[in-house]
């Protein structure tokens, strides 16, 4: 039997988020400080959405929206029918810029599916999400917050093993006024790469995890990468000059998810200089990832 959807109005809190921190393609990633607000609520109909900050007047307003199309998704994995809604999202993550928005979108989309339709199911959510986005290393820490490692499992369903990122490793984000693409990014991968860099990369990660959770001093060479990042620069020439000039710093700097954003993992000296057209965003490490504010 269908389950009828709760009236709401739900609220959901979601993170934005950085994968593959280097060396971990496709598989490492981290839940930040910096939120979507996303509140749903039944209505007769047409479905509606308003939005305030990052995309607005440029995302969808009706029912193509991203995070529609997710809840509608998530309710019919639920068993329920998906209702007309009205959505006001209050946006903070910058779009197309390697922190997550996708992911935050989709992750909203299917938590506030779940809250309307009565159910709450972290596993189920990461299962629905990494489904719908295609590959969970941003969704993982959306929905589970901290340090995740995601995977898919032999059904191809998204798992996730969350850890704590240690307290003294400050995250900095610095975003550019340019967007990319991850479909982009994607596109200049090769098809294979040398058996050595594949091994340099599973060597790096596993350091990483090592040096994110217990001994951050080892975060400079836990996040060198042969696997993504040069192969890609060539696309994003500003991005890899950030992260260039702050490694030769000493800085612990990554290309953030596909890009163009920039994630430095350890200190960055004072008057560092980003040149024009770029923010510096001073961020912690979310520990609650998706969540419904009362």
């Amino acid at each position: 039997m269908s389950i009828s959807p709760q009236p709401g109005p739900v609220t959901v809190r979601v993170p934005a988020t950085s994968a593959n921190l280097g060396p971990g393609f496709d598989a490492l990633g981290v839940a930040l400080t910096l939120y979507d607000e996303v509140t749903a609520t039944v209505v007769d109909g047409p479905t509606r959405v308003e939005i305030t900050g990052e995309g607005a007047g440029e995302l969808p307003a009706d029912e193509s929206h991203l995070v529609v199309r997710s809840m509608r998704t998530a309710f019919e994995a639920l068993g329920a029918t998906a209702p007309e809604v009205e959505l006001r999202c209050v946006n903070r993550i910058p779009q197309a810029r390697g922190l997550g928005s996708s992911s935050a979108a989709i992750v909203a989309g299917v938590t506030l599916a779940q809250a309307l339709a009565g159910k709450t199911d972290q596993e189920l959510a990461l299962e629905i999400a990494g489904a719908i986005e295609g590959h969970p290393d941003n969704v993982a820490p959306c929905v589970l917050g901290g340090f995740t490692i995601a995977w898919l499992d032999d059904e191809h369903r998204a798992r996730a093993a969350r850890m704590t990122p240690v307290q003294s490793v400050q995250p900095v984000v610095f975003v550019p006024d340019v967007q990319g693409l991850t479909a982009v990014a994607r596109a200049a991968l090769p098809a294979t790469v040398p058996h050595a860099d594949a091994a340099f990369n599973a060597g790096r990660s596993a350091l990483l995890v090592h040096a994110l959770t217990a001994d951050p001093a080892l975060l400079y060479a836990a996040t060198e990468d042969r696997l993504h990042q040069a192969y890609r620069a060539g696309g994003m020439p500003g991005t890899a000059d950030v992260v260039r000039r702050l490694r030769e710093a000493g800085v612990a700097a990554v290309v953030s998810g596909a890009g163009p954003t920039v994630l430095a993992l350890s200190e960055v000296p004072s008057g560092f200089d980003l040149g024009i057209g770029w923010i510096r965003h001073n961020l912690g490490f979310d520990s609650r990832g998706a969540h419904l504010m009362s």
